[in-house]
């Protein structure tokens, strides 16, 4: 999936948590997203862990299934 700049039209590139574009230095948050239903997740944080939870029936997840996305896409 190729996330684009809202400025500036160009690719994005995933930075820790968030996207940054290299051609317009423009920063946008990462929302962890489900792998299966593409839907946000829940992030529980809990000594010092981070766990990722679907609402949507897919139960926990993974940090290596997870996907990241904009908000609002």
């Amino acid at each position: 999936m190729n996330v684009m700049c809202e400025k500036c039209q160009q690719p994005l590139t995933l930075s820790a948590d968030e996207f940054i574009c290299c051609a317009c230095g423009a920063h946008y948050p990462a929302q962890p997203c489900c792998p299966e239903c593409h839907q946000p997740l829940e992030v529980l944080k809990a000594c010092g862990a981070v766990d990722y939870f679907c609402r949507n029936g897919h139960g926990l997840i993974s940090r290596k299934r997870i996907l990241f996305q904009p908000p609002g896409l």
